[in-house]
């Protein structure tokens, strides 16, 4: 079992995390949640990962044969969805703020709600 998935599920979450402290611009701290959000699928097939393991089709193979686990691809398949549907909200939640305030600048969006 390897380190190196683990050290680069941290590496880029704490860049989105970074990203989205940072950042300026409502856009950008999307974009840096979908980095975030990257980090977890890399982290599912870190865990579902055997050396030596097959792709889980159980009808032509033997009962015996090691297999990497189906649960965390369909769980990653899922985060995929998922990371899909809040982009897309959070997206049309940037361009409403664009039309309404004239500003995709959270510190400014903040100053209005005073």
């Amino acid at each position: 079992m390897s380190i190196f998935p683990y050290l680069v599920v941290v590496w880029v979450a704490a860049c989105g995390l970074y990203g989205i402290v940072t950042s300026r611009h409502l856009v950008h701290q999307i974009i840096s949640l979908i980095v975030l959000q990257s980090s977890t699928y890399v982290l599912f097939m870190a865990i579902g990962f055997r050396t030596a393991g097959v792709a889980p089709y159980f009808s032509d193979i033997p009962r015996d044969t090691l297999t990497v686990d189906p649960v965390v691809q369909a769980l990653a398949l899922t985060d995929v969805v998922v990371e899909a549907a809040v982009t897309a909200l959070l997206l049309a939640f940037a361009v409403q703020a664009k039309k309404r305030f004239g500003s995709v600048d959270p510190q400014e969006l903040r100053q209005l709600r005073d």
